[in-house]
């Protein structure tokens, strides 16, 4: 699968804008909408976006959505997060770009938001329609803890390294444990 590290955390069904004006990148999308595959996207965890970086293990893929020339002529995409992943083993293409195999981890398990953190869910609903156009029109599952932590994480003003540690979490709730404080 190939790579895109970022200094962004990507979290399932998160919205990931981004611009495109690597030649090693236009490839990687082009393919990607050939095959209607998905890239991965993993925190940069030492290093810069135009390489070399060492990233975290645990990242999110992000499937292509839309795509449109920006004015100043880059290539716009509009991706969302979709399945948490672990690397399993690295390598580079001549051309920079790279690739990874990688293990799935586990869907996380639907569960309601506990009362002890409903007040997060609140937060959510009146600060996600005032987040601009990434979050507009998206579906809000209010009552579920996974997508509840996910958003909450990805929009607090936390270190990246707190998302990506909330990314790692396998437990819903935990999550919201962590953030709650936070909020």
């Amino acid at each position: 699968m190939p790579l895109f590290p970022l200094n962004i955390v990507l979290f399932p069904d998160g919205p990931l804008p981004l611009r495109i004006f690597e030649t090693r990148y236009t490839d990687m999308v082009r393919r990607c909408m050939r095959e209607d595959a998905p890239f991965g996207v993993v925190l940069i965890r030492e290093g810069n976006e135009v390489g070399p970086a060492e990233t975290y293990d645990v990242g999110t893929t992000a499937k292509i959505m839309d795509f449109h020339q920006l004015p100043d002529g880059l290539l716009g995409l509009s991706c969302v997060g979709q399945q948490r992943f672990r690397i399993v083993t690295r390598s580079v293409q001549p051309d920079g770009l790279n690739l990874a195999e990688v293990e799935w981890l586990a869907v996380e398990p639907t569960v309601p938001v506990p009362e002890r953190h409903a007040r997060l869910a609140d937060l959510l609903q009146t600060v996600l329609p005032e987040l601009g156009e990434v979050y507009t029109g998206i579906d809000m599952r209010l009552d579920d803890a996974a997508w509840v932590g996910h958003r909450l994480a990805e929009i607090l003003p936390i270190k990246l390294s707190e998302k990506q540690m909330c990314l790692e979490l396998d437990d819903p709730i935990q999550r919201l444990d962590v953030l709650a404080p936070l909020a």
